[in-house]
């Protein structure tokens, strides 16, 4: 039985990763921002026991410290991290050159670079150490996104700290193998989350469904089997990976 931290657990993919870790056998620690009730849910369909809700407001850089040592406590050890927690494309997120005031583009540019990146590497910190002062191995999954290969011309901030996390993992998957500790990436494309109902059952729906071959958008469920799988100790190979998850909808060469 392992400890795993999921971030951003309290609802989409991040619910989902939680829920597969959970059915697996494992105890999970979720971390949430500020849905206290959409966490709470998540908690409640979690199977067996042991496992914990955990605020933290990852753009804080005192943050990451404070929330392994609190999920190291609630769980015993940490042994997978999941780095899912992000700020996400939304309109009030949007930031486009062309019609974006400096003040919005450094505010929204900055809030993502905290979470989604900042975040994630002082996490990453936190955990790898942790996993060697118990001289353990494990495993870091970081969440990335089709769009840091394909571009995010409304959120280019986003794009970025996708691909800036893509490329923490690896440099992180060489640095930390000797220690036993995998890190791979995984790159969805369009998932339907319920944050995204609203888009999906609206006109764009059907346009994002034709941009896979398989006529339709990825699934929370479909996501986190494939985090789940790359924290396992069969996957120990794939580390320094990002594995696209995209339903061919977007090739890369």
């Amino acid at each position: 039985m392992r400890g795993v931290l999921v971030t951003g657990g309290s609802r989409g993919i991040g619910r989902a990763v939680a829920a597969a870790f959970a059915e697996g056998g494992d105890r999970v620690a979720i971390q949430y921002a500020d849905r206290r009730s959409d966490a709470e849910e998540t908690l409640r369909q979690l199977p067996g026991e042991g496992h914990a809700l955990l605020q933290a407001d990852l753009s804080d850089p005192a943050a990451a410290m404070r929330l392994v040592a609190e999920a190291v406590t609630a769980l015993g050890v940490v042994d997978v991290l999941v780095n899912n927690a992000a700020v996400a494309p939304t309109a009030d997120t949007r930031h486009p050159v062309a019609d974006t005031a400096m003040a919005d583009w450094q505010r929204i540019w900055r809030h993502m670079v905290q979470v989604n990146l900042l975040g994630a590497a002082d996490l990453s910190w936190a955990v790898a150490r942790h996993l060697i002062n118990r001289g353990a191995g494990g495993a870091i999954v970081n969440i990335g996104s089709r769009g840091a290969f394909r571009g995010e011309p409304d959120f280019p901030a986003y794009g970025a700290t996708k691909a800036a996390l893509h490329a923490l993992g690896q440099s992180l998957s060489v640095a930390l193998a000797p220690h036993g500790i995998t890190v791979t990436s995984v790159a969805p494309g369009f998932v339907a989350t319920e944050r995204q109902i609203a888009k999906l059952s609206g006109p764009e729906g059907e346009r994002l469904c034709r941009e896979s071959p398989f006529g339709r958008v990825g699934t929370p469920a479909e996501i986190a089997a494939t985090v789940h799988f790359l924290a396992s100790s069969a996957a120990t190979w794939a580390s320094g990976s990002v594995v696209d998850l995209n339903g061919a909808s977007y090739l890369r060469p």
